[in-house]
C-alpha cells in the first residue's frame, strides 16, 4: 500500500495555508485615510523622510533614500557610483533578472558568475577570478534564505577598487554579524514589492553610510532636486554626467512600510523559529538539505526557505514531481528563478552581457533543477504547523522510491 497521498495514502495535512499576505491593519488604514485627506502625498513628504530614517537606523546605516521600486534603487546606486558605458559589473547567475537589467540600464555589461552550492549566493572565489580590467562593480545578492559572504566581498572590492552594492531585495531586517545587511557595502538596495517581507505593493530604498553617495543617489532619483528642496525651488543643479530620473516613491508606500517595520523583529524571530523546527524535522533525512543561511547571519531575514533535494535517491526525481507530491501532502512549494540568462523574460542581446566561463553549472543544476522554495508567509505559522511542514518534506524524501 502506498504511503504517499498522491498514490492513495493519507496526507499529512488537508492543506497548510500560509499567513495572508501582504499584512493589513486597521491602524494603518486610518493613517492612509488621514494621509489622503492631507494631500501631502509625495515630493519628499514627511512620511517618506520618517521611513527613510527609521529603516536606515534599523539596519545600522546613516542614510536611506526611498524610491518607487527595487530595480531603480540598483540603477541609482550604479549611477551614483559612476558605473556606465563599457564597464563590467559582476552579478550572480541565480537572482531575479532586475539585478542584471539595472546594470544594462546604465550602459554597463552584466557578467554572470556561478553560485555556491551551499548558500546559493554568488561564489566569492569565482567572482574574484572573473575580474577583468573592465570590472568596476560587484553586486552580491542576499538570496532566498541566505546571505552572501559580505566580509569576503568587501575584501575583494577593496583589493580591486570595485564599487560594492548589496542587493538585499530578499533580506529585509536580516543582520550580518549583528549589523544590518545593506550597511556593509558602498550601497545597499532593497525592494518592497508585493511578495516581500516588508511590502507596500511596490517600493524600494537605498542605504549608505557615505554622505556624498547619499546626495548623488537622491539627485538621481529626484530629477536633480536636492533632499531638502521645495518643489520648484531648486537652488543648484545636479553635477554634469549624473543622469537624474523621476524615481520617487510616495507617502502612501512609506506609511505602510513604517508601520510594518515596527513588527519586523518579531516577524523575523517567528520565521527563524519555524525554519529551525523544519530543519530539525529533516536533520536525519538523507536526500534533502536547507540552503545554508550565511556564515555570520544573525538573524536570517527569510524571504523563502530553500529546500535542496540533491541527495541519494531523491536527486533522480524531477523537481516538479517533488513539488506535486508535496502539494498532495498539503504543502505548496515553488521553484527558483533559474539562471538569469535562461529566464523567459531576459531579452538582452548576446553582446550586452557575458557569462563567465560560458556556463554556470551550479546555478543551472543545483540552483534550478534541485531547489524548491517555501515562501516566507508559511514561516509565519505556529510551531505545530511548522512541524507539519517538516513532516511532509521528510515523508516525501523517505518514500522517494514510490516516485
Amino acid at each position: 500500500m502506498s504511503k504517499l497521498a498522491l498514490f492513495g495514502g493519507t496526507p499529512v495535512s488537508e492543506k497548510i495555508c500560509p499567513q495572508p499576505w501582504p499584512p493589513i491593519s486597521e491602524s494603518t488604514a486610518d493613517k492612509m485615510r488621514e494621509l489622503y485627506l492631507s494631500r501631502k502625498w509625495s515630493f519628499n513628504s514627511q512620511a517618506e523622510q520618517d521611513f527613510e530614517a527609521a529603516y536606515a537606523d534599523y539596519h545600522g546605516a546613516k542614510h536611506g533614500i526611498f524610491m518607487v521600486n527595487g530595480t531603480v534603487t540598483l540603477e541609482c546606486a550604479l549611477l551614483a557610483g559612476g558605473i556606465g558605458e563599457g564597464d563590467e559589473v559582476i552579478v550572480p547567475a541565480l537572482t531575479w533578472i532586475a539585478t542584471a537589467m539595472a546594470v544594462r540600464y546604465v550602459g554597463a555589461i552584466p557578467v554572470f558568475v556561478d553560485i555556491e552550492p551551499t548558500t546559493l549566493c554568488l561564489d566569492p572565489e569565482k567572482a574574484e577570478a572573473a575580474i577583468t580590467p573592465k570590472t568596476k562593480a560587484i553586486i552580491p545578492v542576499h538570496l532566498y534564505g541566505s546571505m552572501a559572504d559580505i566580509d569576503k566581498f568587501k575584501t575583494i572590492a577593496d583589493k580591486h577598487n570595485l564599487f560594492l552594492i548589496e542587493d538585499c531585495a530578499h533580506m529585509q531586517g536580516g543582520k550580518w554579524n549583528g549589523r544590518g545587511v545593506g550597511s556593509w557595502g558602498n550601497v545597499g538596495s532593497f525592494s518592497f514589492q508585493q511578495s516581500k517581507t516588508l511590502s507596500s505593493g511596490e517600493g524600494g530604498i537605498c542605504l549608505t553610510n557615505d554622505d556624498d553617495l547619499a546626495k548623488r543617489i537622491y539627485l538621481a532619483k529626484h530629477i536633480g532636486y536636492g533632499k531638502n528642496t521645495a518643489q520648484g525651488a531648486a537652488n543648484e543643479g545636479p553635477p554634469v554626467g549624473l543622469p537624474c530620473h523621476n524615481y520617487r516613491g510616495t507617502a502612501f508606500e512609506a506609511t505602510i512600510l513604517k508601520d510594518q517595520l515596527e513588527g519586523l523583529s518579531d516577524l523575523i524571530e517567528r520565521y527563524n523559529r519555524s525554519a529551525a523546527i523544519i530543519k530539525d524535522k529533516i536533520a536525519d533525512v538523507p536526500g534533502v538539505r536547507i540552503q545554508t543561511k550565511g556564515r555570520l547571519a544573525s538573524p536570517q531575514g527569510y524571504y523563502t526557505l530553500a529546500l535542496i533535494f540533491d541527495g541519494k535517491g531523491i536527486k533522480d526525481v524531477p523537481l516538479m514531481r517533488i513539488i506535486e507530491v508535496c502539494a498532495a501532502e498539503g504543502l505548496q512549494l515553488g521553484g527558483t528563478y533559474g539562471p538569469v540568462y535562461q529566464h523567459l523574460l531576459f531579452n538582452l542581446a548576446e553582446d550586452e552581457y557575458r557569462v563567465d566561463g560560458e556556463s554556470c553549472p551550479v546555478a543551472e543544476s543545483t540552483g534550478t533543477e534541485k531547489t524548491a522554495m517555501l515562501a516566507h508567509p508559511y514561516l509565519g505559522c505556529d510551531d505545530e504547523t511548522a512541524a507539519q511542514m517538516g513532516d511532509i518534506i521528510a515523508k516525501v524524501v523517505k518514500n522517494y522510491k514510490e516516485l
